[in-house]
Formats: C-alpha cells, structure tokens, sequence
C-alpha cells in the first residue's frame, strides 16, 4: 500500500533514512545505477515509490554536468521563425532525433534582440542554428563554452559542420529556367539577412542566392542593376506587401523569382486580390518545395531542398559531436532539383 503523502516534498535524505541506503548510493540509483547492486536499486527505486518523490530534473542535470536538451538557435524572433514552413521542417528533422536519443529540443530565439546573449543563456548540451557564418561572436562563445555546434545553411568551414544545399547553383538553375522559357523582364525578391548575419553577410544564404541569379542573367545579357530588387521578411504578409510594390513598377515584369515558398504564395495571393491570373498576366517562383506549394493553385514551380532531412542529418552529427565519435563527414551537401509547375509560363 502506497504511503500518504505530505505536502512536504520528499528528499533523497528521506529515501536514504526509509531505505537503509547512503545519499550517495540514491544518487547512484537514479543517475548511474552500474555502480550500485540490482538488489540495492531496485529497493531505492520502491522506496522512492511509495514516498511519491520525484527527482528534481534540474539538480540530475547539474549532477549529470549535462541538460538533456539540444538547442536550434532561431534566426528570427519567434514570430517570423516559426511562421515559415521551412524553418518547421527542420524542426521536424531535428525533433525526430533528439526523441530517438531521450533528449528535448530547446527552441532559442534572441534574447532581446541579441543571439550572443541567446547564447550565453542557453542551457543546452549543443545547438544547431539555420545560417550561421565563421567568424560571427556567437561562435567564440559557443567555442568557449565548449558547446558542440552544426550549423545548417551556413558556411562550411573546417572548424564548422554544416548541412547545405549548393544554394548558389540551384538559384542559377531557378533562374536559368525562367530564362529558358523567354521571360527577360524580372523582379527578384531577396530575403532579409536575418539576426545571425548582422556583422558577416559575404557568404549568406541570400548572398549565395543572388550570385546565381546574377550568373544566370549575365549569360543572358541581362544587366544585374537593371532588374528589380525588393527585399522581403520571410513570411506570407511580407510576400504579398513585396508583391504589391512590384505590381506598382512602371513596367510590371513577366515573372517574380523569389527566395522563399512562403514568399511565393504571398505574391500569388496578392497578384489574384488584384483581379490578375498566374501565370498569364505574371509568373511567379519560389524556393524550398514546402508542402503548401504543390497545394496552392496555380501550383508553384520552385527548388526541392530536403528541409526535413536537412534537420535529421544536422542533429545526428551534433549527437556525433556530443558524444565525441568521428563525423563521417563534417560537411554534407545534399541534392536539390527543380519541381516544374504551373506557376511559370513560356513566354517566347
């Protein structure tokens, strides 16, 4: 019969008094039972039973020298971060592991307005963050506090693992497309460099980007500084607000190549609020193949990236790194591939 409980809080010194056991042979019970007998175990752990104790997890952690949990350091705050379906199928991926090794995810935005302070806080094992750069303070101090750390979408660097697409080539390949099909008249809408990139933008996600879209235009003949530039928070809203502006040029261009999906389908609600047809009166792309851009109609040509897997293969490498086995590789480039669909028109 389970004994009455108190509203007092039962101790291990309580276990330990009931039980017959030593403070430290309790301990051992709930965090390192190879060093105590089976018998002892499981006398400690009955007694913990009937006395409703339940250990704290922050002192198991503190004894542990370990918090159980993997950090994905948002490049956004809250808001916009977690309003784009990208970002959550790499939570997915990243989930998914951190439950197959009993650890939870930590979702770390900027601690008022600052990543570094995000960082120092962060009562982590190991973080994973979307885009982060060689150079950057937040990497010293992970390095000082001797955080393991991945980072995906960001630079690969020896001292660095990452998990990328090659961004550069499949912006080339979006936009070769477009050209392919006879539009010379574009508007790009680039992403916002968000908070990780505030000191270090030369090697970005969005600076990688365009330098395939200006590669795809040169060899078109078509001059960088003559097409149209808008820059967009990565979210629906900011989508239609940058397709609204577009709509508003002088000369409205045939086709909008964006970065983003969720951008994209911003722009196609905007462009029919307007009483305009995509793709007859405008095309639009977009970037990532989320789920929503084969549902929305007409459905949207864009670049696959695997976000899902992009999240699995990151968080294996950081449990990798946090139990210091060899990474197979500390570097993973992973395909992408154009999904041809109604959104882009031929215009020859």
């Amino acid at each position: 019969m389970q004994e009455k409980k108190t509203s007092k809080r039962p101790t291990i010194n309580d276990i330990a008094r009931e039980s017959g056991y030593s403070k430290t042979a309790v301990s051992f019970a709930f965090n390192d039972s190879t060093r105590i007998s089976e018998k002892a175990r499981l006398q400690i752990l009955d007694t913990a039973h009937r006395l409703g104790y339940i250990p704290d997890p922050m002192a198991r952690n503190f004894s542990l020298r370990r918090h159980l949990s993997i950090g994905f350091l948002l490049p956004q705050i809250v808001q916009y971060s977690l309003s784009n379906p990208y970002t959550q199928q790499v939570m997915l991926g990243i989930g998914s592991v951190c439950e197959k090794y009993g650890y939870t995810l930590t979702l770390i935005p900027p601690l008022n307005e600052s990543v570094a302070l995000a960082v120092r806080n962060a009562a982590v094992d190991g973080l994973i963050t979307l885009g982060m750069q060689v150079g950057m303070d937040i990497v010293s101090i992970m390095q000082a506090r001797q955080l393991s750390y991945v980072t995906i979408d960001g630079t690969a660097d020896v001292q660095m693992p990452s998990v990328n697409i090659d961004d550069e080539q499949a912006a080339y390949d979006l936009m070769s497309l477009v050209l392919e099909n006879g539009h010379r008249s574009i508007a790009i809408i680039n992403l916002n460099d968000d908070s990780l990139c505030s000191t270090t933008k030369t090697d970005s996600v969005p600076v990688r980007r365009m330098r395939g879209f200006f590669k795809a235009l040169s060899e078109y003949g078509i001059l960088p500084s003559s097409v149209p530039i808008c820059i967009s928070e990565c979210t629906l809203e900011d989508g239609e607000v940058q397709a609204l502006k577009i709509l508003e040029l002088a000369q409205r261009p045939t086709c909008i190549v964006t970065m983003s999906d969720i951008v994209a389908i911003g722009c196609i609600l905007a462009i029919k609020d307007r009483g305009l047809s995509v793709p007859n009166d405008i095309s639009v792309v977009g970037f990532d193949d989320i789920n929503e851009a084969s549902l929305i109609e007409p459905q949207l040509t864009t670049v696959r990236q695997p976000a899902i897997e992009k999240g699995r293969l990151a968080a294996e490498a950081l449990f990798h790194k946090i139990h210091n086995e060899p990474l197979q590789s500390v570097h993973i480039q992973m395909p992408h591939s154009l999904m041809k669909r109604k959104s882009l028109s031929s215009f020859n």
